[in-house]
């Protein structure tokens, strides 16, 4: 299985409950070291340091899953993004992901259409971050046309999940 945008590994751990074996591949050295330490000395785990939008796999995958990052691909990178994933999966593989539209009015500096909005850390500090708004069903219907078959449900409140695989 492979993981993209491991993050601190708190679906690392899940997700070893239902594989062999994850590579789980994130940009940040922090991150990475808090996965590693959330995962502990677990040999079937592989970490690499590596940007999304730049690594290139050196093997296919059954399954890819990414938690909580579609929704900071950048729309211009969405096509090139799940081109990488199709580039993961072997020719019968799978696709899992899960995330939320979840901004707030007053993160909506640039408008509600706009894919930037601004955070802040604990101490005040503003930042900006891409955070795209995906709709379950606009969703669908733009993978069907990049030649994905995937079904994105919605549940209570921002969060949805989608699962499926290449057309």
């Amino acid at each position: 299985m492979l993981e993209l945008a491991c993050g601190p590994g708190r679906w690392t751990v899940q997700l070893l409950q239902h594989a062999t074996d994850v590579t789980a591949v994130d940009a940040s050295p922090e991150m990475l070291a808090m996965a590693s330490t959330q995962v502990g000395e677990d040999e079937r785990v592989r970490f690499v340091s590596a940007d999304l939008f730049r690594w290139q796999p050196d093997r296919r995958y059954d399954v890819v899953f990414f938690g909580f990052w579609l929704s900071h691909v950048p729309p211009e990178c969405f096509a090139s993004f799940w081109s990488l994933v199709a580039d993961c999966l072997k020719p019968e593989g799978r696709v899992f992901f899960v995330d939320d539209g979840y901004r707030t009015a007053d993160e909506l500096i640039e408008g509600e259409q706009s894919a930037t909005i601004q955070r802040r850390l604990m101490d005040g500090t503003p930042y900006r971050i891409v955070k795209v708004s995906h709709r379950p069903l606009d969703l669908e219907r733009q993978l069907e046309q990049i030649g994905w078959r995937i079904k994105v449900h919605s549940t209570s409140g921002p969060f949805y999940w989608g699962a499926g695989n290449r057309i």
